[in-house]
């Protein structure tokens, strides 16, 4: 079709967009369900659908304009779901937060939809590789820019602190199938351009191993259950990106998959708890089986799909490997501490059926998912039986550290988030705010000022015109019709209506006549 005159858009379903679709459905049926036994309205209904079918679009794009599309409504459902109790002023902060933050990366799609134009003349996703540098090289930044954000890696991660203001099923939905994993998804799909730009490859894996290694220690240091989920969120997140850079791409869609099956699942039971203060035995199974999944540990699929990512990054490069090996490490510790919350007392409430079957199917793909990591699967020959049993036995051994302990350090930059907001609120909005306030004082003092002094000087000149030039031109018009007044009172003295004084007038009009005519001649 044509959006726009001349230029062709459209949807299209491949083999990743199809995983990601059946992904989206599979966890929106599960979150819907749960949510309907929570009493939300028709608001929260509506938005939580419209919001998935944005990503929808997003998933299914062949161009930048489609995708912006959906990108764009995404953003805005995002934004109307994390402040839905819109009457708490801290949740809708926490919403300005986290749409503001997504936004200023968005700049980045729309600058690298401009490249494209300049340097490909085509905004299908297909042709940006082809496109002509430098503006490969610029549509390749403004993605990953525009990509990092959606999906919180560094440094843009805070916001996704603050958006576990919204809801639980919310959470279960945004970090799970939906916003989040659309920049690591934007990136696996649009390999093909981070390697023909040979550079955008490598930033894209390390700005992964990165996020993966620091938000995963943060996720560690939490003391809230939301938060270390959302933290955790980052981290493995970031195991998506970087195989987006390390060309394992298959790898990171099993990541995916089987990340969306586990998160949801958890923030859906965390939720629960923190609801109702309590729940059932079978919410502590389900979100045991969830938290072993994040762990690694075997045979459950976030094991086999994490393995894979390892095993496609080790053919690229060996720092990073040794930087996404720690990182995995990290996962099984936050994992364990997360482990810890069924140990504490609670109030034990029943929960209806209509919750614990979404909650048992979400258990069950979080367990059997990392068949798509087996070698063959999705393609890629997958990691080696050692790398399998390495990883599988360190996860375990690391989950077990952590339950005889009990106790993790909590340092204050983990549980400020690396002070991530801290340093943008000093780097870049106070900054923003004075020269938005400089501006304002220059349209004021000097535009505006300008302005008002040509009023000012216009008005002054008309004055000065009324009180000197009027006088005079007004006396001229005066002695002019005066002038005529007094022409007329003497023509009218010859109209007395007698025959030979009018005879007498013409004979002299006639004497005159011959006098200039003679002279004249």
């Amino acid at each position: 079709m044509e959006v726009i005159p001349g230029w062709t858009s459209g949807l299209a379903v491949d083999e990743l967009s199809g995983i990601l679709l059946v992904t989206l459905v599979v966890v929106l049926v599960a979150v819907l369900a749960y949510a309907s036994g929570e009493g939300y309205g028709a608001r929260f209904f509506v938005l939580m659908l419209v919001f998935a079918a944005a990503m929808a679009v997003t998933v299914t794009a062949s161009d930048l304009l489609v995708l912006l599309m959906g990108w764009e409504v995404m953003g805005a459902m995002s934004y109307a779901l994390i402040g839905y109790v819109w009457s708490d002023a801290e949740r809708v902060r926490s919403a300005n937060v986290a749409f503001l933050t997504t936004r200023a990366a968005d700049m980045g799609l729309y600058m690298a939809a401009g490249f494209a134009i300049a340097g490909a003349h085509s905004l299908r996703l297909d042709d940006l590789p082809h496109a002509d540098e430098p503006w490969r090289s610029l549509v390749a930044a403004g993605v990953v820019v525009a990509a990092l954000g959606k999906s919180a890696q560094l440094p843009f991660s805070f916001w996704l602190s603050r958006a576990m203001a919204g809801p639980s099923p919310v959470s279960a939905l945004l970090h799970s199938a939906t916003m989040v994993v659309a920049g690591a998804y934007l990136l696996l799909r649009l390999r093909p351009l981070l390697d023909a730009t040979g550079w955008a490859a490598t930033a894209v894996s390390w700005a992964g191993a990165l996020t993966a290694l620091l938000l995963g220690a943060v996720a560690l240091a939490q003391r809230d259950l939301k938060q270390l989920l959302a933290a955790s969120t980052c981290a493995q997140i970031g195991f998506m990106v970087l195989a987006a850079g390390a060309g394992a791409v298959d790898g990171g869609t099993a990541q995916l998959v089987a990340h969306a099956a586990v998160k949801s699942l958890l923030f859906l039971c965390a939720g629960m708890w923190l609801a109702r203060r309590g729940s059932d035995r079978w919410v502590d199974v389900v979100f045991g089986v969830g938290a072993i999944a994040l762990a690694g540990v075997p045979p459950l699929s976030l094991w086999v799909t994490k393995d894979e990512v390892l095993a496609g990054v080790g053919e690229q490069s060996s720092a990073l490997l040794a930087v996404a090996f720690a990182a995995s490490v990290l996962s099984a510790a936050y994992a364990g501490k997360a482990l810890l919350w069924l140990f504490r007392a609670g109030e034990r409430v029943r929960v209806p059926w209509s919750q614990r079957v979404p909650l048992a199917g979400l258990a069950i793909a979080a367990a059997g998912l990392g068949v798509l990591g087996l070698p063959g699967i999705l393609g890629e020959p997958g990691p080696d039986a050692w790398e399998l049993v390495l990883s599988g036995v360190l996860a375990v051994v690391t989950v077990g550290a952590v339950l005889t302990v009990r106790r993790v350090p909590e340092p204050a930059w983990g549980l400020q988030w690396l002070w991530l907001e801290r340093v943008a609120v000093v780097g870049v909005v106070r900054p923003g705010f004075a020269v938005a306030r400089a501006l304002a004082r220059f349209d004021d003092q000097v535009v505006d000022g300008a302005v008002q002094g040509i009023a000012r000087g216009g008005l002054w000149t008309a004055g000065l015109t009324r009180r000197r030039v009027e006088f005079r031109v007004d006396g001229l018009v005066g002695a002019v019709g005066r002038a005529a007044r007094s022409l007329a009172a003497l023509a009218r003295r010859p109209q007395t209506g007698q025959l030979h004084l009018y005879y007498a007038q013409a004979a002299v009009v006639l004497a005159v006549l011959v006098v200039i005519a003679v002279l004249a001649g």
